[in-house]
């Protein structure tokens, strides 16, 4: 026979490891909980011949109780300690960054998670009797803590690209709000790969043009759409018409209505969207031949 023995003075984890026990699937396991004078502890027989299944499941067991009561915990342990200069609303933003990375890259993240714990527990109980559970989560799960301080580093760049965003938004907004209007309207049309700018008359604009200068600074690129935006704010259009070709709003055009806001009108179908859509030829080769 086998035996361990889990000590612990969280109720709510002694709590959730006897619930596990109650339906642990191997057979020939038995456990009781006792008060004694520093620790609650769960003590497990095992009576059974396959002791490393033993072994395992209870460490699978004891794996999950760290994904799933404390792994928050640690997240904002890490957060709170490293990232101490952030306010507690940029905090608890990091920390939803770190939920949706989970999310995201869910099956990947908790098997690598789920390896390392599982094996450290593994490690250990095979060759003790005891496990203080609090002394062992604090100073034997470093490869874990690793994984999660690598998730935080992410989930705070994911926040500093997200902060400069907005900020990058805001000084836009208050540049155009405090320009005159320099045309009427403008149209463009728009594929994540090429775009085609025209103005009120529809005459194609040079958006390469070294007539429009740089009108902002930051980090923050779209590529080739970087132009566009930058002939925007030279332009300051009363109207901005975005004929979407391929049916889809990215990134690129989400930002354009933050930006310039009411003044952005979509357009899916109409003579200008039907001219370009559903056509071999570049969208430049287009624009000219509908000019001529």
């Amino acid at each position: 026979m086998k035996s361990l023995c889990i000590k612990t003075n969280d109720s709510n984890l002694l709590e959730y490891l006897l619930n596990e026990l109650k339906h642990i699937e191997l057979e020939n396991v038995l456990y009781s909980s006792k008060q004694f004078k520093h620790y609650n502890n769960i003590i497990i027989h095992y009576k059974g011949d396959n002791i490393n299944e033993f072994y395992s499941e209870i460490s699978s067991i004891l794996s999950f109780l760290v994904l799933d009561n404390l792994e928050e915990k640690f997240l904002s342990k890490i957060i709170s300690h490293d990232y101490f200069y952030f306010d507690n609303i940029e905090q608890i933003k990091i920390l939803e960054n770190c939920f949706e990375l989970n999310s995201r890259d869910f099956f990947e993240l908790f098997d690598k998670k789920f390896s390392q714990l599982h094996q450290a527990f593994l490690d250990f109980i095979s060759n003790n009797k005891s496990l203080v559970l609090s002394g062992f989560i604090n100073f034997r799960l470093k490869q874990y803590m690793n994984i999660l301080d690598s998730v935080v580093n992410e989930a705070v760049n994911e926040f500093l690209i997200e902060k400069e965003y907005v900020e990058f938004i805001s000084l836009l907004k208050l540049y155009i709000n405090s320009q005159p209007i320099n045309s009427n309207c403008v149209h463009i049309i728009y594929s994540p790969i090429e775009s085609i700018l025209l103005d009120e008359n529809k005459i194609v604009v040079d958006i390469t043009s070294d007539i429009f200068k740089s009108k902002y600074l930051s980090d923050i690129s779209f590529s080739s759409n970087d132009y566009i935006l930058n002939s925007l704010l030279t332009l300051l259009p009363k109207k901005i018409f975005i004929h979407i070709i391929n049916g889809q709003i990215d990134e690129f055009i989400n930002t354009l209505q933050l930006v310039f806001e009411n003044r952005v009108e979509i357009c899916y179908n109409c003579s200008i969207c039907n001219i370009y859509r559903n056509s071999k030829n570049s969208l430049k080769e287009k624009v000219t031949k509908s000019i001529e």
